[in-house]
This record gives C-alpha cells, structure tokens and sequence, in this order.
C-alpha cells in the first residue's frame, strides 16, 4: 500500500468516526427535545460523511488497469467503516424525526389534557 492510499485510508477511518459522533450527538439532543441542535449534529455528520466521501471517491478513481490498487485489511477496514456510518447516520435521522414526531404529540395532548380540566 503506497503512502497515499494509506493516507485514504486513514481519511475514511477519520470522517467515518466523526460522522457517527455526530449522529450520536444529534440523537442525544433529541432525546432531549434540542431540535435545532440535533439538526446541527446531523448537518455536520453530513459534511464529515461526504468528506470521507470524496477520499472514497479519489482511491476508486486511481484504479485503472495500470494501477491497480490491491485491497488490504486496513482498506476493507477503512471503506466498511464509512459505510457503516454512513448507515448509522441514516438512522440517527430517522431517531431524530420520531423524536420530533414525540413532542409534537406530547404537547398536543397536554394542550387536549388542558381544555378538559
């Protein structure tokens, strides 16, 4: 593995695990009803994502058949762990949603528990 593959590498590694701190975060503040800053978290864990993205996308594109780059343990590795963020980031979305979801009916039925005291 040459010294920029490793350096790919390394990259999707690092922005996977941003994305999933970040995902985290917004799943965090959601369950505490912080919306605008789960928002937040979730737009960061975006740009994280598509940075570690783009690293993807530049050891793809030097493959070619007079460059060919052999998979490696720590390759795999570094492209699984994006991807996994990339899932886990999906699924903070949807956990924020819900959460929003949540407070929206809870204050509908405090207001609906109101008007009939």
């Amino acid at each position: 593995m040459d010294i920029h593959t490793e350096e790919a590498v390394v990259k999707l590694i690092l922005h996977g695990g941003n994305t999933r701190k970040e995902a985290y975060a917004a799943i965090t503040a959601a369950e505490n009803y912080h919306f605008e800053e789960a928002t937040s978290h979730l737009q960061k864990a975006e740009v994280q994502f598509l940075e570690g993205h783009a690293w993807q996308t530049k050891l793809v594109s030097r493959r070619s058949p007079d460059n060919d780059i052999t998979p490696s343990f720590l390759l795999v590795h570094g492209q699984d762990h994006l991807m996994t963020a990339q899932a886990e980031l999906n699924l903070a979305k949807q956990i924020v949603r819900q959460y929003e979801r949540q407070n929206k009916l809870e204050a509908r039925i405090a207001k609906l528990e109101q008007a009939n005291n």
